[in-house]
């Protein structure tokens, strides 16, 4: 029986607010390694967005699926699909017909806007748990209000979870508030050697991506096509890189993004590589099939390295996954992946984040874990919208990316003396080991098992300390000389 298992009767039900979790968003992916890894504790239902929803107005049963993932017999697992993001008249049917015992939402705050305007009715009934998934300097006092709105913040970042307490000021100590990094599941990412079973799949896998082609080095990206994620920047800083080997050398790496080639919300790729390189291509190689888990798995373990350069990230999650493959990562030193590089303070201790020292992309701390690494942001600018009225996009330099490929390649590749920096003394295997070391460890708490083991604390811990709150109070009001229709109470927001 697994540890800590409730019978289902017995286990409290929470109303999940988020993306549909059978999709492959990152949201979906790491809500579902919630629902998986909760599913002995609590009872589950999933109030699940996706655009244009094909099977809005359902309810589905996906508890046998569950079950066989969570390794227990009586899971409790249902999604209710909704078109887009919902409304408050989509949340009050699955509060009346569910009775759930608590409300989580888990995406950015502002796609559930009606969702806070409800509050008062919801919190009459229920507390709220937000999963902040994302937020970044400077200190966002615009969402002041939806912090204030909710019983416990999990933050996903420690730059988030400061940012949360700051924001709220006073108010913090009132609040449950918890670290909650994302957690991989160990069983589906891991470095996979010749003894494995996987071993022949990852080997077809990798005849089919590079068609039969053998390289030296392969670089890996893998996130999608918009703005802030940067892909032209890196694919910029990989011509730098080639252009700096002699052209045997440079014939021998590829360039592997795993992304949508075209996006609205991002650039035209296609376009991109072919003014860059022309016919020759520049060994891009363009990979994007929606791969299960599994297969992904493989992609991280046939590529040497992983690279993120997001001018704000709530955490980027390919990292996370490329280490647990036991592979390195290069990353702008901002959000969430400064948690991931593991940067040391003065005393030799992971980093915290205070009211004045709420990041590390100006390079304060610059050491770090020997799988990661950094990119130090050079421009610092402001941007904002409507919904977001300002944040910091923190851009890297395309010469300093390409250093930092350059760097994993001479280490990978033996040839330190010629294209090295010579500041790195671990072979490439000690710097995969570690990598996979790090994530897996208790002190990260990145794997899905310490993931799941936080959040059933956490929402534990919400339901306990938890009562009803209401949007006003009758307040007693005593003066002198009143008319005698006056009531002696006041109505008070």
């Amino acid at each position: 029986m697994k540890e800590g298992y409730i019978k289902q009767e017995d286990r409290k039900k929470i109303l999940l607010l988020c993306d549909d979790i059978r999709m492959t968003s990152g949201i979906s992916t790491m809500a579902r390694e919630i629902v998986v890894g909760t599913a002995h504790r609590f009872n589950w239902i999933n109030l699940g967005g996706g655009i244009n929803h094909p099977e809005e107005g359902k309810k589905l049963d996906i508890c046998a699926s569950t079950n066989e993932h969570a390794g227990i017999e009586d899971s409790s697992v249902f999604i209710y699909p909704v078109k887009g993001y919902g409304n408050m008249e989509w949340l009050r049917q699955p509060i009346q017909l569910e009775k759930p015992d608590a409300l989580m939402i888990f995406t950015d705050p502002r796609y559930w806007i009606w969702l806070f305007q409800g509050e008062h009715e919801i919190r009459k009934q229920l507390p709220i748990i937000y999963l902040n998934i994302w937020d970044d300097l400077p200190y966002p006092m615009y969402n002041k209000s939806y912090y204030e709105s909710c019983d416990a913040l999990f933050a996903i970042s420690k730059q988030t979870e400061n940012i949360n307490r700051v924001v709220l000021g006073e108010v913090a100590e009132e609040k449950i508030i918890k670290y909650i990094p994302h957690g991989i599941n160990e069983s589906i990412f891991f470095p996979i050697t010749e003894a494995m079973p996987e071993y022949l799949a990852m080997d077809e896998f990798k005849k089919q991506l590079f068609k039969g082609k053998e390289y030296e080095f392969t670089l890996l990206y893998n996130a999608r096509n918009i703005r802030r994620k940067s892909a032209p920047d890196l694919m910029l800083a990989w011509k730098l890189f080639r252009d700096s080997l002699p052209k045997d050398k440079a014939d021998k790496v590829a360039f592997v993004m795993h992304t949508q080639m075209k996006d609205e919300h991002g650039t035209d790729l296609i376009a991109v590589r072919d003014m860059m390189f022309g016919k020759e291509g520049g060994n891009v190689i363009f990979s994007q099939h929606k791969h299960p888990a599994q297969v992904m798995n493989l992609l991280y373990n046939i590529t040497d390295g992983c690279a993120l350069v997001s001018s704000n990230e709530g955490w980027g999650l390919s990292l996370t996954e490329a280490m647990m493959a036991g592979k390195p990562i290069i990353a702008t030193v901002t959000g969430g992946m400064q948690d991931q590089m593991r940067f040391e303070d003065e005393n030799g201790k992971w980093v915290k984040f205070t009211e004045e020292f709420g990041s590390n992309h100006r390079g304060k701390y610059k050491k770090h874990g020997k799988w990661a690494f950094p990119v130090f942001p050079n421009n610092h600018s402001l941007v904002g919208s409507i919904p977001t009225p300002y944040i910091y996009d923190d851009r890297v330099s395309t010469d300093d990316i390409a250093s930092q490929i350059q760097e994993i390649y001479a280490i990978k590749t033996n040839q330190v003396a010629e294209y090295g920096s010579h500041t790195r003394l671990e072979t490439y295997e000690e710097i995969c080991k570690a990598a996979y070391e790090w994530v897996t460890s208790d002190e990260s708490m990145m794997s899905a098992r310490w993931m799941s083991k936080n959040i059933i604390e956490g929402i534990e811990e919400t339901l306990e300390k938890w009562t009803p709150r209401y949007s006003y109070e009758l307040i007693p009001v005593e003066t002198l000389n009143q008319p005698i229709h006056y009531n002696p109470y006041l109505i008070a927001k």
